[in-house]
């Protein structure tokens, strides 16, 4: 993959002089000023940074100094039609890489950014070398951090943390199937762990948050002008994950439309950016985990029958806290003990009404709704142990408060008369509006308490007839 450079300078000639010269060589972002360099160095792992000492009223020095101090920064070069060597002893005492003067030699400017690109790539060489000997040495006395978060003695998540351990140093593709708040992302942490390269680039992308035409340029990128409002060329994910992990979240929300580009995308290992058929190589290790069965959706006409055989290589299935039962004290003791150091509070014990609640509860909304309800006993609890009063209303049979209310008050009887009909749209109407009061008005999170993905949500609301989205 090219380096990517970011040029800076005022005057329009002289950007789009320097970027016709310089890309063919590198990835070229250009900026007419600090507030547009600003966002390129946010949005992007800019590898060298060329720039301007006068921008305007705005100074060169400056945005070199803000460059140097990001976690990556990139290799600075500095322009400037006054060459004395004041101004090049201030650029290098700054951490400028080194300095050129007006007007440019585009030769000497090339041949500099090369060497600079080197500098760079060494540079980057010895951080991995060095993370890699930091992580041979914790191996020998340490278990592996991945598997330091997933939690659990029962029999069912020691087949997740097994078959982590036999997959994960492998190049194939796995497939995460469970429901919402199961521990998924864990999983893929944990793949991305033991992987052999963890000092690498672990992405994420929740595939349902995006518009189609948006995921598909967050996957693959685009040049620019490829489609209205895209002023800058954009370097996709699979791009960015390069050498690392990339975790496509709530895979069977995708349209057909982009399972067609990721299939080719598996296919041949490389990505064309929208707007361009150049197809670029990349090296990711895929990893995609999703709430629904691929395989039902594929039964169902609504997913690739082909696109699922490439995602379900090797395939992980995350267990509900319900089928784990000696699970869930063990997290709950856990979260507490987390929350309390968060908050600087004592760590306290669950009493015993406390502990009947967790261990009957259901638990619908699994670990994550276990991490929410231990936050909330932590933060409220004022006596020497958490007690079941501490704990949230939805964990007690209550909500924000108030009693559910039962099958009787809200029509239906237990002992329906002969003739009468259930009205299934009704209770699934009620579900959804009692979810949307207990997260008040948060679709994305109704939708994971309820066990389907937001979209799904969006479409029974667009369907209810009673539906108001201005209450929401």
């Amino acid at each position: 993959m090219s380096p990517i450079l970011l040029i800076v300078d005022d005057e329009k000639p002289t950007r789009d002089g320097l970027r016709m010269a310089l890309d063919e060589t590198f990835d070229v972002y250009v900026a007419a000023d600090l507030t547009q360099a600003r966002e390129v160095l946010k949005s992007e792992n800019v590898d060298l940074l060329l720039t301007d000492l006068r921008l305007g009223a705005e100074s060169g020095m400056d945005l070199i100094e803000e460059a140097l101090a990001l976690p990556k920064p990139p290799v600075a070069v500095m322009m400037t039609a006054y060459g004395s060597v004041d101004t090049a002893v201030e650029a290098m005492r700054r951490g400028a890489f080194h300095f050129v003067t007006k007007p440019l030699n585009l030769d000497e400017v090339e041949n500099l950014l090369q060497k600079a690109a080197r500098s760079r790539k060494l540079e980057k060489q010895n951080i991995e070398l060095k993370t890699e000997n930091v992580r041979l040495r914790k191996k020998s006395s340490q278990a592996p951090s991945g598997l330091d978060r997933i939690l659990g003695k029962s029999d069912a998540i020691r087949r997740v943390t097994e078959m982590v351990e036999q997959v994960a140093a492998t190049r194939a593709t796995v497939l995460i199937e469970g429901e919402s708040g199961t521990g998924k992302e864990l999983v893929a942490h944990a793949l991305h762990d033991l992987s052999g390269r963890p000092a690498e680039k672990f992405v994420i992308v929740n595939c349902a948050a995006l518009s189609p035409q948006l995921l598909e340029s967050e996957l693959f990128g685009h040049e620019k002008g490829a489609f209205t409002g895209a002023s800058q060329r954009r370097i996709g994910r699979f791009e960015q994950a390069h050498g690392g992990t990339l975790v496509l979240d709530e895979i069977g929300e995708i349209d057909p439309a982009t399972q067609v580009k990721l299939l080719r995308v598996l296919s041949e290992r490389s990505v064309e950016r929208v707007g361009s058929n150049t197809p670029i190589e990349v090296d990711v290790r895929l990893v995609a985990a999703t709430n629904k069965s691929l395989r039902q959706l594929v039964a169902d006409g609504e997913f690739r029958e082909d696109l699922f055989f490439r995602l379900n290589v090797l395939k992980i299935d995350m267990p509900p806290l319900r089928s784990r039962p000696e699970d869930i004290v063990l997290l709950a003791n856990a979260f507490l003990k987390e929350f309390a150091e968060e908050n600087l509070r004592p760590i306290k014990p669950l009493a015993d009404d406390a502990l009947a609640v967790v261990r009957n509860y259901p638990w619908p909304g699994n670990v994550r709704e276990l991490r929410t309800a231990m936050e909330h006993g932590v933060i409220l609890s004022n006596t020497d142990q958490i007690e079941a009063r501490h704990l949230p209303g939805f964990v007690l049979g209550q909500e924000n408060g108030f009693p559910i209310p039962s099958d009787e008050q809200i029509g239906v009887e237990k002992n329906l008369a002969p003739h009468a009909e259930l009205n299934l749209h009704a209770l699934e109407s009620d579900a959804i509006q009692r979810a949307l009061r207990q997260t008040d008005g948060n679709k994305t999170k109704a939708a994971s308490l309820l066990g389907i993905s937001r979209r799904t949500l969006q479409r029974k609301l667009s369907e209810s007839p009673s539906h108001d989205s201005k209450t929401l």
